[in-house]
């Protein structure tokens, strides 16, 4: 028996082995496998079974072991990634490598401890007799006496100080024995998301969701792909409807894969799915999943839902490649997240390899949010996927009244630039003084965004990318949030020596600072990468501010984007103009995500909300569908301008980043080579640049950049990838590409 095998060493090539005839048994295409390459062993995946061609498979080496008894990578994984390969341009062996946990990757395996118990209760005269004889095996019995379960040896021996031998000699004897129990690290087993155990019960169905359901049920009894877009303004019990379809999923004995856009959200949703499992099903396991969890905790809840012992994994974009089998169900939360798309290679997008792995396992792919991403609803539209709409919030609550605050007037009003408005302002207090909960939201970190003389005009940029320092007044320091370069603030300005610096634009920790002297009794919190950079910091912040611990939350994207707090009334957007400005075709369309989203955080208990959102531009249009969270309005006038322009979803959109040291030589084979794709393929592709780079420097490389415009990825990108093999690259110019990009800034 021979196996083809894609080594975890960092290239993409298959290599064949001969299998041990002990170990064939255990062998299937997407084991995990020990191979030796290079005089030594790496871990790799079986690809396929069966000979080379043109190679004798007597001279080919053999494995060296079967790490697991089942296959790492199920089948259905295993031809997603062979998709992502081809569809998002990178190498297999990447793909594999983003599959599985590092601990899967560096070949851990499972954690054992041994448990001490009594195996014979004595009578009371041999007890003394032990007492006698041998006084600590007598400790140690009557301290397992008092135990109402078996205890951990190590921890026993640790607290009795005694040795093993002790251990040993009364399990000769037949008075205690050794039990060998598996040692499970699961993620999030504590208190801080019990405030959600009470949402979590199952709630009355109003007419919209009812029909929701019926709908989704029926689809999962087909057992056969779908994609179905869940379209419910904020507060309208989708998560019910999401619960309601796992619900039905388990049901019929599948799996389920939720997945969420942001790690913020993960406590909250684990604590209702974990909670709404005991009831469906008690003792199910519900696994989660996302970079911030310990080794130890990732490889158990794989290992979980690698045998079967678990169905349902909940968790952030990587969830999507959960070994979960039998797979029924897959929900994507909030779908119209940038998060979903990952900037590192592959750069794959979370929800379109959910569509994709779904339609290979033939399950459902349920995407659910209350501004879908355009694309989706674009697909809805035309029918390729199911649309089901919940237009009332859950109770008949109202939508919260909206004010739009022109900040171009309160400049004037306040004869200077103030980060909190006197609107803002006074309403903040109002809800202080009725023990009510405000969030403000800002999409920027830090302080100020940049550091400017007033007298010679000097801003203080990163020696390493062309942007400015960022600068943090907590620890009065200028950082690079590209390359991480950090420096202390100046008095003085670097170039002139003059005392007369300002700090330019707003961060989080300059409004919170504006919080504090509006409101100096108040309990403020800061939520933003810098702030919750601890394990568990931000689901701390979370479990107080349920708990009414926090009084104004301030925040970056963490908290505009699905969590439910009862009790916060009051939502500002400090500046709408952040996301609005920039040089993107989707900028309108975030801007109105986001303030729609951020709005959906106020009124979700039985007061109402109110939103206030400060603006230099009240008249945009993005800004003038959120008042009434029209999405059908905005997506009719947005889609009108992405047809004209033939911007995404009518065409897609490839990326192609040229990095290198020389921007001279750089521009020079940019250029080249978009002359040899324009003379290639210029009849199924539009090429625009190439140019530089938004941001021409980062970490030292320069950067050019290639847009390319197609009707069709699957034709285009093997013809690139062709054309690219067959081009004179030199090598201190690196490549990147990117397919469906989020991000054009």
């Amino acid at each position: 028996m021979t196996v083809g095998v894609h080594p975890l060493a960092g290239f993409d090539k298959l290599l064949h082995y001969r299998v041990p005839e002990a170990m064939s048994a255990d062998i299937a295409v997407g084991s995990l496998v020990r191979v030796p390459l290079l005089n030594t062993t790496r871990l790799g995946i079986v690809g396929e079974i069966g000979a080379p061609k043109d190679f004798p498979v007597d001279r080919l080496k053999s494995l060296v072991q079967v790490v697991h008894p089942f296959p790492a990578l199920p089948p259905d994984l295993l031809r997603l990634a062979r998709w992502m390969a081809g569809y998002y341009a990178c190498g297999l062996d990447s793909i594999i490598e983003t599959m599985l946990p590092a601990a899967v990757r560096n070949g851990a395996v499972v954690k054992h401890e041994k448990l001490l118990a009594i195996a014979r209760k004595l009578a009371p005269d041999e007890t003394a007799a032990l007492a006698k004889k041998a006084p600590q095996q007598a400790r140690l019995y009557a301290f397992l006496e008092q135990q109402f379960r078996p205890q951990a040896k190590a921890l026993v021996l640790e607290r009795l100080g005694l040795t093993a031998a002790v251990v040993t000699a009364l399990v000769k004897r037949g008075i205690v024995r050794e039990e060998v129990r598996r040692v499970e690290r699961v993620a999030y087993a504590d208190d801080f998301a019990h405030g959600e155990l009470v949402a979590s019960q199952p709630h009355a169905l109003n007419a919209e969701q009812a029909a929701a359901v019926a709908a989704l049920d029926a689809s999962i009894a087909e057992n056969k792909f779908g994609v179905t877009l869940l379209h419910g303004v904020t507060g309208s019990g989708k998560t019910e409807v999401y619960l309601r379809a796992i619900h039905t999923a388990l049901q019929t004995g599948g799996g389920v894969v939720f997945l969420v856009p942001e790690v913020a959200l993960t406590p909250q949703t684990v604590a209702r799915l974990r909670s709404r499992l005991e009831a469906i099903a008690p003792g199910h396991k519900c696994v989660v999943w996302h970079s911030h969890l310990s080794e130890g905790e990732r490889f158990d809840g794989w290992l979980a839902l690698a045998t079967g012992e678990a169905r349902v994994v909940v968790g952030a974009r990587s969830a999507i490649f959960a070994p979960v089998q039998d797979l029924r169900l897959i929900v994507v939360d909030e779908e119209h997240e940038p998060a979903y798309k990952q900037d590192e290679t592959p750069r794959y997008h979370g929800r379109d390899v959910a569509v994709m792995r779904a339609k290979l396992a033939g399950a459902i792919c349920l995407l659910g949010s209350a501004t879908p991403a355009l694309e989706s609803f674009a697909n809805a539209q035309s029918g390729k996927y199911k649309l089901l709409e919940l237009r009332q919030r859950v109770d008949a609550r109202k939508l919260p009244h909206i004010d739009i605050v022109d900040l171009r007037i309160e400049v004037m009003r306040q004869r200077g630039m103030s980060s909190l408005s006197r609107k803002l302002v006074d309403a903040m207090q109002a809800r202080f003084a009725r023990k009510e909960q405000t969030i403000l939201f800002i999409n920027r970190r830090g302080y100020s965004s940049s550091m400017l003389c007033t007298k010679c005009g000097h801003v203080e940029e990163c020696p390493h990318c062309s942007i400015a320092l960022t600068y943090h007044r907590s620890d009065e320091m200028l950082r690079c949030h590209l390359c991480g370069t950090q420096k202390p603030a100046p008095a003085r300005c670097p170039k002139c020596a003059a005392p007369d610096i300002r700090w330019k634009g707003l961060g989080t920790q300059r409004v919170e600072e504006a919080v504090r002297r509006v409101l100096p009794r108040a309990k403020i919190e800061r939520m933003d990468t810098d702030a919750m950079s601890k394990k568990n910091r931000f689901r701390e912040v979370l479990a107080d501010f349920r708990a009414g611990k926090i009084d104004v939350l301030v925040g970056t994207q963490m908290i505009g984007k699905g969590l439910d707090f009862p009790n916060v009334t009051l939502v500002g957007l400090v500046d709408a103009d952040i996301s609005m400005h920039v040089p993107d075709f989707r900028a309108n369309e975030r801007t109105f995500q986001l303030l729609v989203q951020v709005a959906g955080r106020a009124g979700r208990g039985d007061r109402a909300g109110e939103v206030i959102v400060q603006t230099f531009t009240p008249q945009a249009e993005a800004i003038q569908f959120s008042r009434h969270a029209d999405f059908a309005g905005f997506a009719a006038s947005e889609l009108k301008i992405r047809k004209d322009f033939s911007y995404p979803p009518y065409r897609h959109l490839i990326h192609h980043l040229f990095r290198g040291p020389n921007p001279e030589k750089l521009k020079f084979f940019a250029e080249q080579w978009a002359k040899l794709v324009e003379k290639e393929l210029g009849d199924r592709v539009e090429l625009r640049g190439p140019s530089p780079s938004p941001i021409e420097k980062i970490k030292d490389e320069y950067r050019w950049q290639l847009w390319y415009f197609t009707h069709s990825v699957t034709k285009v990108v093997p013809e690139l990838a062709r054309l690219r093999e067959g081009f004179a690259w030199p090598d201190d110019i690196t490549q990147v590409f990117d397919v469906d990009p989020m991000n054009l800034a």
